[in-house]
Formats: C-alpha cells, structure tokens, sequence
C-alpha cells in the first residue's frame, strides 16, 4: 500500500509542475543591417550611349542613389523586389541610366561617381563609390614604330607609344598581320612601356610590324615599320694554290675565295678584301739530255774489232727532260775487212801468240781511255752543280728585289699553323718597310748569339760601313726628347729596326694605315732597347710596360701605342657583349719577344659583387679587320697565349705578342651586369650673349680615356664643365636612361623641351657603339638682363639608379676652365726609356729571382709570393715560363706604375716566412731604395 501511495503522489507532483507557465515568451529576432549582394561598377560611357548602374542589398525596405552628393530623382529608379527563399528576407534591387550630358555637366577635379543607399530597420548601409568616365581613344600615336635595317643576331629594339585614351590602351604588336605572343616564342620580348625587343634577330623576323592599341571605345593602328634582318658576307676558306702557269722559269700561282660563309642577303655587305691572292712561283725548266764527244777508239780487239763510247752529260737530262736517243757505244771491223771471222781463223789466231810489244799497247790503251772517261765525268758534274747552285741563288732573291727593298733588315716570323688565312708556304715574307728615320750610310746585320733561326739578313756586304753614332728620337704627342747612343754600341753586332711605318700585302697596307693613324694625345712612341722601357698615353690610363731583356741585346725597335678613335675601327663586341675598355693597338705587330709585356687597359665593369655577373673576354684584331677571342677570364688553359689580372678599375694583360686588343663582356646569368658611367654636364662658356642657352649632358664609361675625349669635344665647341662628373651604375635590364629637367624658374625662363623628358635608347649604351651619347636641354630667357639660372636636372635607368644636378649659376660670369684629373691618369711622363722606367732596381730583382724561381719543399718560393701579391688566379700560366719570378715581378711594377710602393712589395717578401740571412738582406735592401726614393739625394 505505501508503495502505491508514494507513486501516485509522485506523479500528480510531476503534473503539477508541467503546468506551471513563463513570465514572458521570447521576442522575434532583430532586422540585420543591409548587406549588398551586388554593388555598382565603373563604366565607361562609349560616344552618347548611356550606361546602367546597378546595385541590390537585403534585407532592404528602401534603396536609392545618390551621384556626386545628390539625391538621384526617385522617378529615374527602376526598383525591383523579392522574397530571398533560404532567408525568407526581402531583397531590393535598383538600376539607373547615367548619360553623357550628366556627367559633362559635372564641373570640379573629380570624376563623375555615383553610389547607392540601402535602408532598413536596424540602420543604413552605403556601396562603394562607381565612376563614370567618358571613354576615348586619339587618333595619333604619341611614337610609332620605325622600319629598320639589321644585323642577323644583332638586338632589335621597335618603339611604340600608344595614342592617349580612356580607358589606357592595350597594345598588340603584329607581324604581318599576326599578333605576337610572347609566350609562344621566346625571342620576342614586350617591355612595360609597350616596346617590342627581338632578342636576337633571325632571317624570319625579316617582316612588317605594326603597333595596334585599342580600348572599349575603338582600335588605332600604327604605319607598319619595315625590319629587314640582313646578312653581311663571309668568305669561305682559301683553295689549294694552283699550278705554276708557267712550265719554266718565273711565273704565278693562285688561289681563290668565295663570299659564300655566309652569302650576303638583304643588302648585307659584301665580304671586304680580294676575292683571290696570287703569289710569285719558279718552275725548273726541263733540260734535254745531250751526248759528249766520242771517246778514242780502243785498242784493236782478238775478234778484229774496236770499239768507242759516249755518256749523256752533255748536258745530263734534269727536270724531266728528254733523254739522249741513239747508242751509248759505238763498234767496227779494226782491220778494214782483212780479218775473216770463221772457226778456222780464230783457231789460227789462238794458236799463234801475239807479239810481244802488241799485249803491252793494247792495256795501255784501256788505261788511258778509262782516265779520259773519268776526267770528262767530274768536269761535267762540277759545270751541273754550279749550274744548279746559280739557279738556287737566283730564286731566293734577285737584284731587283734587292734594290726596291733598299736593303732594309726585316724579321720574318712563320705564320702560325693554325691560322686559317696564312699565306701559302711559299710566298716570300712582307719586307717592304719605308724608310726609316736613320741619317747616315747603311749597314749590313750581324748574327748576334741570341738571333732567332727564323730572322733573315737582306745582305752580308762588306761594302756597307756602320753607323759611326746613332741618335736616337722618342716621338709622342706632346714631347721630343732624345737618347745618344754610343758608337761602339751601333757599329758591333748591333742592329737598328726602323718600324715606323709598316707596310703589309696590298689591302692590308692600307687597312693599317686608316686604322693606325696617330691623334694628338692619344698615341705616343719611343725606341727601345734591351734595357726595356714604358709608353704612357698620358690621363688615359693606358700604358705599355716592356721589361728589361724583353728586346734582344743590341737590337732596337721603335715601339707605338695608339688609342684607336671609335670612328674609325670595328668594334670587338657581338650580340650580347658589351665594350668594356678603349680600344689599343700597340706595336710593331711583328717584333719578336723574350718575354712577356705588360698592356694596361681601364674598363668600366662594376666588380665589387660578392657573385660574379660578368663573363670577361679579350679580343685581339686580325690582320682582315675581324675579331677572334685571346681568353676568357676563369677559363685559362695551358694553351691561353696571355693572363689577365683583373683589378676594379683597370686591368693588366701579360702577352708576347703584340697587336690591337680590346676587353668586352657580357652579364653571366642570373645576376644582371652592371656598368660604371659617368654624367657629365656641360654649358657654352660666358658671357652669353644670346637668349637661347643649352645644357648638355655627356652619358660615358667611366674610365679616364673616355672623359679625356668628352673634354677635347667640348673645348673644341666651346663648352665648359660645371661641376664634377657624377657616377651611375647602369644594369643591364634593356631599360633605357630618361633624362629630365626640373624646377625652371618659369617667370625668366622657358624650356624648349615638348616632351616632359628624354631617353637614350638602352642598347645604345650597352653596345658601346656609338660615342660619345648626350642630350641637350634647350632653355630660352626672357630678356637679356636675366643672368642667373636655378634648375635640377635627374638622369636615371627606368627601374634603376640616378642622379640629380642641382644647378646654381650666373650665365654672365666667366668661369675657371673645370678639368678634373681622371682617375687612374695621373701624371707620368709619356715615354719612359732604361732602367727610369721601374721602381724596382734590377740588382735586387736579380736576387729575388734567383731565390725564388727554384721550387722549394716547404712552398716559399715564386708561388708563395704570387699568393702574397694577389697574382694566383692561373698559376700554370707563370710556371711555363723561364723565370716565373721575373714576370710577376713586371707585372707588379705595371700594377704599381704611380705610386712606387716598395714597401708593399717588401712586406710581401716578408710575411712569405723566409728567414735565413740573404732573404732578409734583400728585404733590408727594399725598404732603403723605398727611403731614398722618398728623400730624395
């Protein structure tokens, strides 16, 4: 029972609070603030069309638009409305029509905008804003495309600057009439400011190319630019020399060239030089052989016959000719018939001895008849050898030969079997030099013992009598000093070579004549001897160090270096490549060296990267005007005829041959290149007595050759230099360099510049053809009483470094002339002759070579002190040589031509760890030449 009673009062306590009910129910959720599912857009309102704007928000109880702070008229709504399903909230959706008289109504700065307004309990909700522009699109562009011609492989560069426009331009380029995609071939480049770049120019890209822009509004075509890719002509490889034409005596042999490698080809140049080469050639002529005189009868024989004989020597049959005809030996009867050969006779005769006086006739007749046929042999043989000795004599050289040549000595070095131009073995060497600057009688060369095998001597006469003195002239620009000889030195072995003015086959005579002219300041030359000497263009920065033994003993040569004008020589640099450094010839071409020189060159290659990004290549010229790469840097060989030590400013170029030589480079992937410039700013010197006045500025390489040139250029105009020159590095990015002047005082001045600036095309830069490159900025003052000018003028590389001029100037006032020293040319005597010429006295660099030459277990020998002077980057080059001491010795005395520094040198030798007496004696010895060298005597 109890437990019945609990559970019915259990479940009437559970009904019970079942229907007890809340104080309040809960209230519908709050209406959320509009939210825009789709905004307003800009448009664009093409010719009088007008365009639609159209928004739509939810929940929204009212939506409306508002342009420029103005309430839209409510009429000029169109409004829809709907029930969002998945929501169930209402959603509001408004468009309306903008035209063109709306928005050129609209006066003030700012565009034309419109935005849109939605409502709804809970507050209000704004769209972003919509502008609305009237598009257009000129008719001109602002530069078209111009035709060109090319070189194949050579970088094209197609300018193009659409008409202005609203919306921008985009610009298509087509090749007759395809547009070209970048992305499908690789070769084509379009830059950001709408250029096209053919990176390396194919005979396909011969086309019609035009630049088409075109935006909502319509299309605008440039006039087709005409490319045309040509190919200058190569010539092919020489033939074998023909035949002799004459079958004896002196005639020509030939051979030929065709300007097929490659074939010129749309109004390429046609290859330069003769098309064949002929050359002197001597055919031996055939001799028909000729009998001598019958020998004497011989004694009568036991058959009743005598007999006689003849040689054909008379004279022998040589070069192929004919042979004697007939018979060597000649028979008959001794007795005129009185002796009958038949059995019994003979047996007669056998059996009757002869007399005793016949026998001994008979022996001696043999006898003298063998010693005739003897003599006659040797007399014959002797009259061939002379004769054949004559002929020898006469094809090596002859009196006229010898007369035009006017008996000049000459080296002739065999051509290198590589070459494949060489002459053909047998044409004789070039020996026609002019003459000299020598006064006095001629005189004949003597062997000396270290003449080279391959020197040939014009004559050995005694005839000639030997200079009794010999004064000795060092020619440069500026300067004519002289060197007295003593007599006993000229009339020895000695041998003087006057290479003024050498003289070569034909077009290459006049070839190095164009080429190798000497300007004023940029050449110098000195004669030179054993005991070596330097040649300096002065504030160039080029030199020529020739060290002592360079030149044989007793010989002399008239040494030039010459700064070739970019005017008047091809340059080095192909397709990517970019000229680095001046280019120099230096000479004589052919002189023989017994060890290396030393040609120092400046360049303007930036190399303070941490990575490398130039690939370094040293190119010499040939004898026909092209380029062939010497090395290239980090990529030597034993077989590299040259080293180049590489320093920030300057390189140094150890060779043993000389001739023409230029460095070039190109950016080594992935890291652009960069290139040191210089900015030069220039103005007419005053007073200025005109209203026009002009700026121009000089963009060069910065190196002291080039601003040396910019400064004779303009003190030839009449121009004056500002202010110091300004460095710029400029990076191999195909961005051109804009130049702009700023800050013109408009209420005196005026500029005279359309454009808002100028550019210089990269490629005009980079490729280094074309110097020297400057813009000018024309300016006009209002009236002649205006005298001071206050501007900026910025010169930068798009997307890369600048400068700014700050110019303050009184165009009345006359200026000092401002000719800053170039780096790297400070003033060293142009033509420095003997032991003057180098720091290091050659008593102490004898000691040092024969200390460290020998190679040392312990490594304190020539190598250690390359380490310690910053020379080891290709070490074998110096171990093929005799002393390998002595040429890093030179080429530390071409690297320190300005400043001297023996103490250098010394605490190089010093910190090498050589410790015994003589070591450190020579060490002792440097620092005292160092001390009186800065004390003086």
């Amino acid at each position: 029972m109890c437990d019945q009673r609990d559970l019915s009062t259990e479940e009437s306590s559970d009904y019970s609070e079942a229907e007890v009910l809340p104080d309040s129910f809960p209230s519908a959720p709050a209406e959320p603030l509009p939210e825009f599912l789709l905004e307003p857009e800009d448009a664009f309102i093409v010719k009088n069309r007008p365009v639609q704007l159209r928004c739509r928000a939810s929940p929204a109880t009212q939506i409306y638009f508002k342009c420029n702070g103005e309430w839209v008229n409510q009429n000029d709504h169109v409004t829809r409305e709907s029930l969002d399903q998945i929501t169930g909230l209402v959603v509001r959706e408004v468009d309306i029509s903008v035209s063109r008289t709306q928005v050129e109504e609209l006066f003030g700065l700012e565009d034309y905008w419109c935005q849109c307004v939605a409502w709804s309990s809970a507050g209000t909700t704004k769209s972003n804003r919509a502008y609305v522009r009237i598009a257009y699109l000129r008719k001109n562009f602002e530069q078209e495309p111009l035709g060109r011609e090319v070189r194949l492989e050579q970088e094209v560069l197609l300018q193009c600057r659409p008409p202005e426009g609203m919306p921008t331009a985009e610009v298509d380029w087509l090749k007759n009439e395809d547009v070209i995609d970048p992305s499908q071939d690789s070769n084509f480049l379009i830059t950001i400011d709408h250029d096209l770049i053919i990176k390396q120019a194919r005979l396909s890209d011969t086309a019609n190319y035009t630049c088409m822009a075109r935006n909502v509004v319509a299309k605008r075509r440039s006039s087709t630019a005409t490319l045309i890719i040509y190919v200058s002509g190569g010539w092919s490889s020489w033939t074998e020399w023909s035949e002799c034409n004459a079958q004896c005596g002196r005639g020509w042999q030939r051979r030929t060239r065709s300007c097929t490698n490659p074939a010129p080809l749309n109004g390429g140049a046609f290859c330069e030089g003769p098309p064949f080469q002929r050359v002197t050639c001597t055919t031996l002529c055939p001799v028909d052989g000729g009998w001598t005189e019958w020998a004497k009868w011989s004694a009568c024989g036991t058959e009743c016959t005598h007999w006689r004989s003849r040689e054909c020597q008379a004279p022998p049959p040589r070069n192929g000719g004919k042979h004697c005809s007939g018979s060597m030996m000649e028979s008959k009867n001794c007795t005129e018939g009185l002796c009958t050969r038949n059995k019994k006779i003979s047996i007669e005769h056998a059996s009757h001895p002869l007399a005793p006086g016949m026998g001994v006739a008979v022996y001696a007749g043999l006898v003298v008849a063998l010693l005739l046929c003897v003599i006659l042999a040797l007399c014959v043989g002797g009259l061939a050898y002379r004769r054949r000795r004559r002929h020898l004599h006469g094809d090596i050289t002859d009196s006229s030969s010898a007369l035009t040549t006017a008996f000049h000595p000459g080296n002739y070095k065999p051509p290198r079997q590589d070459n494949p131009h060489h002459l053909h073995p047998s044409a004789p060497p070039d020996l026609t030099a002019t003459a000299g600057a020598f006064r006095g009688p001629l005189f004949s060369l003597q062997h000396g013992v270290n003449d080279s095998p391959h020197k040939i001597p014009m004559t050995t006469s005694p005839l000639l009598d030997p200079l009794p003195s010999l004064k000795i002239k060092v020619y440069n620009a500026s300067t004519l000093s002289s060197l007295e000889l003593p007599a006993d030195m000229c009339s020895g072995d000695g041998e003087i070579l006057s290479l003024k003015s050498v003289g070569t086959v034909g077009r290459e005579r006049e070839y190095h004549s164009h080429t190798l002219s000497r300007e004023p300041g940029l050449s110098t030359s000195a004669t030179l001897g054993n005991l070596g000497g330097r040649l300096t263009i002065a504030n160039t920065g080029v030199s020529l160090l020739v060290p002592p033994g360079t030149i044989p003993q007793g010989k002399f040569y008239e040494m030039y270096l010459i700064i070739n004008k970019w005017d008047r020589t091809t340059l080095p640099s192909e397709g990517s490549q970019t000229v680095l450094s001046p280019v120099v010839s230096c000479g004589p071409s052919g002189m023989l060296l017994n060890r290396p020189v030393v040609l120092t060159l400046p360049h303007c290659a930036q190399l303070d990267t941490p990575t490398p990004d130039w690939t370094l290549t040293l190119k010499t010229q040939t004898h026909q005007g092209g380029w062939e790469e010497v090395l290239t840097v980090g990529e030597e060989t034993l077989s590299s005829p040259c080293y180049l030590q590489l320093e920030e400013e300057c390189c140094h170029v150890l060779m043993e041959q000389l001739g023409t030589y230029g460095l070039v480079g190109q950016s080594c992937p992935p890291q652009p290149a960069c290139k040191r410039l210089q900015l030069a700013l220039f103005a007419p010197r005053a007073p200025c007595l005109s209203l026009d006045y002009s700026l121009r500025i000089y963009c060069i390489h910065d190196t002291p050759h080039a601003l040396k040139e910019v400064l004779d250029l303009e003190r030839s105009l009449g121009g004056v230099l500002l202010e110091d020159p300004k460095p710029l590095l400029f990076k191999d990015s195909y961005h051109n360099l804009r130049l702009s002047i700023h800050d013109i005082p408009h209420t005196h001045w005026r500029s005279k510049l359309l454009a808002k600036y100028q550019e210089i095309p990269f490629y005009h830069i980079w490729s280094g053809s074309q110097r020297p490159l400057h813009c000018t900025f024309g300016l006009e003052r209002g009236s002649l009483a205006v005298s001071q000018l206050a501007c900026k003028i910025c010169v930068r590389q798009v997307e890369g470094e600048g400068q700014i001029f700050q110019l303050h100037t009184d165009i009345q006032e006359t200026l000092p002339p401002h000719s800053p020293l170039p780096s790297g040319g400070t003033c060293l005597p142009s033509s420095q002759v003997g032991p003057y010429a180098f720091r290091l006295p050659d008593s102490i660099r004898q000691k040092i070579c024969a200390s460290l030459d020998a190679p040392s277990a312990r490594g304190c020998d020539w190598r250690l002190l390359a380490r310690s002077l910053g020379f080891d980057r290709y070490l074998n080059y110096f171990a093929t040589k005799p002393s390998p001491t002595g040429v890093l010795l030179d080429l530390w005395e071409a690297c320190h031509q300005g400043d001297a520094d023996l103490v250098s040198l010394a605490t190089a030798l010093e910190e090498m760890g050589k410790k015994h007496f003589g070591f450190l004696r020579l060490i002792t010895l440097l620092r005292d030449e160092t001390l009186s060298l800065l004390t003086g005597p």
